[in-house]
């Protein structure tokens, strides 16, 4: 949406530089054309390139190898993946939050899923888990807390010995509402994220 605010402006604005009557039109019209097909989600975006994305690739690959004896049992529609970047221990590197949204991988208690570090090893796989997933502010072995949902509770999640705890549903259930300066990540259903292939 952003980015169709973005071009819309940048034709306007185009449009408002323009000093002749002819050109006046041409640009109007073409404005008036872009707004009308945008609005109305009719846009033609086919020809856009596709998203080049490095984390995704590492990721990708990951995958590939930590799930090498499941891949054969898996159905195309399986082989699918979310991810969000979030430096979780401040260290100016991403951590990748990867999660799925399929059968294979989702139950009644919810979804399975993992987070790498930068260079694509595991820190954890967790399972049983609603998304999105709450980073908060507070912070145990220099790693933020996390907050999960599972069966319709959020849970707590510290670091212990360099892993967060594999199973939200049996930690400690959080009181109270979410803290207001908790980041929501791995939003896979209201933030529309890309979904990737492995």
């Amino acid at each position: 949406m952003k980015n169709k605010i973005l071009v819309l402006i940048g034709i306007l604005a185009l449009y408002s530089c323009q000093s002749k009557t002819e050109s006046k039109n041409i640009i109007k019209t073409i404005v008036q054309d872009t707004l009308y097909k945008t609005i109305g989600g009719t846009a033609d975006v086919s020809n856009a390139p596709a998203k080049d994305d490095k984390a995704a690739e590492l990721i990708r690959k990951q995958l590939n190898i930590l799930l090498k004896k499941d891949i054969h049992a898996m159905t195309k529609e399986d082989r699918f993946f979310y991810y969000e970047a979030f430096d979780l221990n401040n260290d100016r590197k991403n951590e990748y939050f990867v999660g799925f949204s399929n059968s294979y991988f989702c139950g009644s208690g919810g979804c399975s899923g993992y987070i790498l570090n930068n260079d694509g090893s595991v820190i954890n796989h967790f399972t049983v888990t609603d998304f999105p997933i709450y980073v908060t502010t507070s912070s145990t072995e220099k790693f933020y807390d996390l907050l999960m949902k599972s069966g319709g509770l959020f849970h707590h999640l510290k670091m212990k010995n360099g892993k967060y705890p594999a199973n939200p549903s049996i930690e400690e259930k959080w009181k109270g509402d979410l803290p207001k300066e908790s980041t929501k990540v791995l939003d896979i259903y209201d933030k529309k994220l890309e979904r990737y292939s492995f």
